[in-house]
């Protein structure tokens, strides 16, 4: 059998999760014809077959993870497989014969670690918790050196029960979680936070837009923070385009489509942009190309609710700004109190790459931008 392994679906994404496979074990495809959807960090693909041929396996069921390099399905025939191979997976197909199969890869220290920790508990232990669907990674062992004991096994299924059973994320929550994990390892953030005053705009402002186009402002000020930044080797890279991660919330997660070349662009071209982006999150069509590539990120969380907050900075980024709900305050205006429109604002910024008085600069030419009629 060849084994076809699933390709890069979108620059360098790690993993894809199976939603619905098109073909089974004997059927006959042609070059190009779809094999299987997989959702990717964002947005669902369908994957053709890179060749003719007939179907022998399937390598994982609806809702499996799959990760980039290794077996998606196999074809008949002889053949040698190419790439990296990692990890276990288990076959959705059946051989010839009929039998289940389940087809095991060599894993290297991955393996010698899972190995590790299934040595806190004994072969009787692990098949108590495979039975009760404990996992044992949640389970600290009571017995000499933590060894997990049969007691801790049924206590955890117990509570389990009770609490009911944990729902495993998926697609874009899944990627959210390990991206804030990355963001909290690497990143050494600060938060700054002020008040622009937008009471001279006009009726009908394009509040997103203007934020959009004050950003790029005030990149233009302190290029500083629209950059990349490689924490391994202490190098950073300043841009010369501003391309905007525009935070999307939906039920299913987070999307961060990128909105292009904001620097160049009028805000008519602007909106129109964002516009597509949003119904290509909303179908789940949206390419994997178009959410990367982002050199600074907006989250216009004020469409909801609350006034500041700590945004959370994705490396390589330097910076994301949070814009709060618009609120009417007293405030000094031309030497007397006044009611006014006031937009909070809040800049977290990587503090390993941009000085506090970089962040001030640029936090200070965003009101500047925000605050023209």
């Amino acid at each position: 059998m060849k084994n076809f392994k699933l390709p890069d679906l979108g620059e360098g994404l790690p993993e894809a999760e199976i939603v619905e496979w098109h073909v089974k074990v004997g059927d006959t495809v042609e070059v190009d014809q779809v094999l299987v959807s997989v959702e990717t960090a964002k947005a669902i693909v369908e994957v053709p077959s890179p060749e003719a041929g007939t179907i022998a396996k399937l390598y994982g069921e609806p809702g499996d993870i799959i990760h980039t390099g290794e077996p998606l399905l196999a074809f008949e025939g002889e053949g040698s497989d190419t790439g990296t191979v990692v990890g276990e997976l288990k076959s959705s197909g059946k051989d010839a014969d009929g039998e289940a199969h389940q087809d095991q890869f060599i894993v290297g220290a991955a393996a010698s670690s899972k190995r590790a920790r299934a040595n806190r508990a004994t072969p009787g232990v692990r098949a108590l918790a495979e039975r009760l669907g404990v996992s044992l990674e949640t389970i600290r062992g009571s017995g000499p050196g933590g060894l997990i004991t049969n007691d801790d096994v049924h206590r955890q299924a117990s509570h389990q029960k009770q609490l009911g059973e944990a729902e495993m994320l998926r697609g874009p929550r899944r990627t959210m979680a390990k991206n804030m994990a990355l963001s909290h390892v690497q990143v050494v953030p600060v938060s700054i936070y002020e008040d622009a005053d937008i009471g001279d705009w006009k009726a009908g402002t394009d509040i997103t837009m203007r934020l959009v186009q004050a950003i790029a402002a005030a990149c233009d000020r302190v290029p500083a923070l629209n950059a990349w930044f490689d924490g391994d080797n202490l190098s950073r890279r300043l841009l010369n385009e501003v391309h905007v991660g525009i935070a999307v919330d939906t039920p299913e997660g987070l999307f961060v489509p990128v909105l292009r070349d904001v620097n160049h662009r009028s805000q008519k071209d602007l909106r129109q942009g964002l516009e597509n982006l949003r119904e290509a999150v909303a179908t789940r069509k949206i390419p994997p190309r178009e959410m990367q590539g982002a050199t600074i990120t907006l989250s216009n969380f004020g469409t909801m609710t609350g006034q500041y907050a700590n945004p959370i900075v994705t490396p390589p980024q330097v910076a994301i700004i949070g814009a709060g709900t618009i609120r009417e305050k007293v405030v000094p205006w031309q030497g007397a109190p006044s009611i006014r429109r006031i937009l909070p604002l809040s800049l977290t910024f990587d503090h390993r790459a941009a000085t506090g008085g970089e962040a001030s600069r640029f936090l200070g030419g965003l009101v500047d931008a925000l605050s023209k009629s």
